[in-house]
């Protein structure tokens, strides 16, 4: 994760500061729906971003909604058809499926040196 985000129970939240209103604020990151905190001081900052996460699972629980979670495990990309193809060829030829092949794929890109 980025060194400007917070983390609480499996929530990710910005961390930024506004000179003109001398106040650090943030919001939840990586879920659709605004949930915002703000603080005078980090450790403030802090506090309220915990009681956000708090709270909107509170709200969500007694509004009977799912909280989103940040990462499902599940994307969708869109990709030119001729790509699409030769992904499927490729994982075919390795006796793979497509989502096995792409896991491969994207796990090799984010752990290699050039990345």
């Amino acid at each position: 994760m980025k060194k400007d985000m917070i983390e609480y129970k499996g929530y990710f939240g910005s961390a930024h500061y506004s000179d003109d209103d001398q106040v650090f604020f943030g919001k939840l990151e990586y879920i659709s729906d605004l949930v915002s905190y703000e603080g005078v001081d980090v450790k403030s900052l802090q506090k309220a971003f915990k009681e956000s996460v708090d709270d909107y699972l509170s709200t969500c629980e007694k509004t009977g909604k799912e909280p989103e979670k940040p990462f499902k495990g599940t994307f969708n990309i869109r990709i030119d058809p001729d790509l699409h193809k030769k992904l499927v060829e490729t994982a075919t030829d390795q006796g793979i499926t497509l989502n096995a092949y792409i896991k491969d794929v994207l796990r090799q890109a984010v752990t290699s040196d050039h990345v």
